[in-house]
């Protein structure tokens, strides 16, 4: 299988690190408080890559749970790690909601450190309609700064982008696993940002393009399926509204124009 199955995101230690209570007081630790709850941290997470390797999941997760207790909250790298591993539990575990979540929390914390570019939009004058445009990156004061600290404690910008196409696959491995009309589309489209991504490793690229070629008939078996599902439901709330004045849905029937595409009622009282 590929990259994403592997847990052990990043292995190495250094220091800078957060508190469980910081997100609440926004406060820092001293450097020595900081360096002592990293290393436990990182003990924890190093025991908890060895239960996911000897397939012990559960306790793996619960493992990674005590390192994030650990870890300083306002860390968002080491923080992302953690998500991501646990996701690869649950991925191994086949709980493909949890999985989902982990790896969501791991890609909103790298969303904080390094905020992936946002697709320009200009207007179509000739349809009306507002076009996306190639991503433009624009990296305001808060965001250079968190970049800046990310890089004094060894890490780059291309670390976060590694944990961010393991999150990715994950989470999109964990949502078509799920099924279902919402859960696929989210899915596909994590599948097709990971397609636009030039560095992804031949492996990956591989996952992604033959993930996206079966999505896609089961998207639309899916959505097929939720909207014949929805429609039978809307037609029995109908029957019970129209049942005391001896009517039915039968007595309707819509006719759609060729023309316009539109739709126009006609009511038929012997139906």
């Amino acid at each position: 299988m590929s990259g994403e199955d592997y847990p052990s995101d990043d292995d190495r230690s250094f220091v800078s690190a957060k508190s469980s209570h910081d997100v609440h007081t926004g406060s820092r630790f001293s450097p020595e408080e900081e360096a002592s709850l990293l290393a436990e941290s990182n003990k924890l997470k190093s025991d908890a890559n060895s239960l996911f390797a000897h397939g012990s999941f559960e306790e793996a997760v619960q493992t990674y749970d005590r390192a994030l207790s650990s870890c300083p909250n306002y860390l968002e790298y080491e923080i992302a790690v953690l998500h991501s591993n646990i996701s690869a539990c649950h991925i191994k575990a086949e709980q493909w909601k949890e999985a989902t979540d982990s790896a969501t929390k791991s890609i909103e914390s790298l969303e904080r450190i390094d905020p992936l570019p946002k697709p320009k939009v200009a207007q179509d004058a000739s349809r009306g309609k507002l076009q996306a445009q190639s991503a433009v990156e624009e990296i305001d004061d808060e965001t250079a700064e968190k970049i800046e600290a990310l890089e004094k404690s060894g890490r780059t910008r291309d670390d976060v982008q590694k944990i961010r196409v393991k999150a990715f696959l994950r989470r999109a491995k964990a949502r078509s696993e799920t099924g279902g009309w919402a859960a696929l589309q989210g899915a596909y489209e994590d599948y097709a940002f990971l397609s636009t991504i030039p560095t992804l490793s031949p492996l990956d690229k591989k996952t992604v393009q033959r993930s996206m070629r079966e999505i896609g008939p089961k998207l639309d078996d899916a959505k097929s399926k939720e909207m014949a599902e929805m429609m039978s439901k809307l037609k029995g709330l109908g029957n019970t509204m129209l049942k005391p004045f001896g009517l039915s849905t039968n007595n309707f029937q819509f006719v759609k124009d060729e023309n316009s595409g539109g739709y126009s009622m006609n009511f038929n009282q012997n139906t």
